[in-house]
């Protein structure tokens, strides 16, 4: 089993798995690899960048047996989310996002001051806030202590904690049960999935549901949404995958949507009792899957290809632009964006530094390419003559924040599926 260790030289902080995590299957096919990279969210202070990073093998494997798409590396989960900068209040796009699940749930489920709504992994109350408004009870659970400090700001009660099975029965111990459970893009960041769906069976009435957004398998491979594939991301899933898993735990998968957010992410419904009209769009996705390949291997063959291909290109129009003068930064210090940079391996001072909107990133450092975060309307400012957009995710919202400087004569570079120059 490999490791990393931590600075202090006192217990690994990541191993690496030699079976499935979902099935146990030891049936393994590599997919990509994107060589080792620093943690995605493990933005330097001025302080730190003269300090060695902890760097992590990200491969990405695909399990024969149950269709499940992970990486190979676990890193301790207290390592990833004990500090963490990313909170979703940040994105318009988000909130919008966040307000139409709560109206379609609140409408779906009859939801009342009698009801409870519990979220994990709920960050900084982004989503729980709009059922608050509407004096619908609430509980987060979110394990980082920085973002949770700031939901609990807003009204919104939240549990310190990663959740699990043992949290779920503590939960469950004390009459807490729910009846709508949300998990929005939690689901891929937890390596101990097993224990996670038998928690969320504990916590639900009769009769309740669950609720998961993820990024979906099906656009990532088709879209070549490689950027989207880092440490925190442990798994990802499609419908084949999620129906064996929630199988395995007597729960059934009652529904599905497909979701435009986060370049196309999927929205499952989960309960202990089946939806005969829901349950048609799952038989739907599932014959879409199998007729495009998704649970052999050979739909996965050609993705690193594919992502060299892409980097390449990325590579050849960095060095063009460079060449004829032009200056170039980046919009977003975002995860992705990390982790396109880390297996770009750009030369240093090709890029000059990254904007973004999140204060909570702004004065820190990208982690392994060591760019300093300023506000955006540094680039109105300083008029570069290129932006790559790291969180090509938010496009629309991103382009129009930034009409001053497209005004300007500036131009952004979307990298994903292959660079396009806006």
């Amino acid at each position: 089993m490999s490791h990393a260790i931590t600075e202090l030289g006192a217990l690994p902080t990541s191993s690496a798995i030699t079976a499935c995590r979902s099935c146990g299957s030891v049936q393994l096919y590599l997919v990509a690899d994107l060589g080792a990279t620093p943690l995605a969210n493990a933005l330097l202070t001025q302080e730190q960048l003269q300090t060695e990073e902890l760097t992590f093998p990200l491969k990405l494997v695909f399990c024969v047996n149950c269709t499940l798409v992970q990486i190979t590396e676990t890193v301790c989960p207290e390592v990833l989310f004990g500090n963490y900068v990313y909170a979703s209040s940040y994105s318009d796009t988000v909130l919008r996002h966040a307000e139409q699940v709560c109206d379609e749930l609140c409408r779906e489920r009859h939801l009342n001051d009698s009801s409870l709504v519990v979220e994990i992994a709920s960050n900084d109350g982004y989503l729980l806030q709009f059922f608050a408004e509407r004096k619908i009870p609430v509980l987060g659970i979110e394990p980082a202590a920085n973002i949770a400090a700031i939901a609990q700001g807003r009204g919104v009660p939240t549990k310190v904690a990663f959740f699990d099975d043992d949290l779920a029965l503590q939960l469950s111990d004390e009459g807490t049960l729910a009846d709508v459970v949300i998990g929005n893009n939690v689901m891929a960041h937890v390596a101990d999935i097993n224990g996670f769906i038998a928690g969320v069976k504990k916590i639900l009435k009769p009769g309740a549901i669950a609720r998961f957004e993820f990024p979906y398998l099906g656009n990532m491979i088709c879209n070549l949404e490689f950027d989207t594939v880092y440490h925190e991301h442990i798994f990802y899933f499609s419908a084949h995958a999620i129906e064996n898993l929630l199988h395995r735990h007597g729960l059934v998968f009652t529904d599905v949507k497909r979701v435009p957010i986060h370049g196309g992410s999927l929205a499952v419904t989960v309960a202990l009792q089946s939806n005969p009209l829901g349950r048609k769009r799952v038989e739907q996705l599932l014959a879409e899957e199998h007729e495009r390949g998704m649970d052999q291997v050979t739909f996965y063959t050609d993705f690193g290809a594919r992502i060299r291909a892409n980097i390449h290109q990325l590579k050849s129009l960095m060095i063009h632009l460079r060449s004829t003068g032009k200056r170039i930064c980046v919009y977003g210090a975002s995860a992705k964006g990390s982790t396109l940079l880390n297996t770009a391996r750009l030369e240093p001072g090709t890029l000059e530094y990254v904007v973004d909107r999140s204060e909570l990133k702004q004065g820190l450092f990208t982690p392994g390419t060591k760019l300093p975060i300023l506000p955006p309307e540094r680039l109105a400012q300083d008029r570069p003559d290129y932006v790559l957009l790291l969180t090509w995710n938010f496009v629309d919202e991103i382009l129009q924040q930034q009409t001053a400087y497209r005004d300007l004569g500036g131009k952004f570079i979307v990298p994903i599926p292959s660079p396009v120059v806006l």
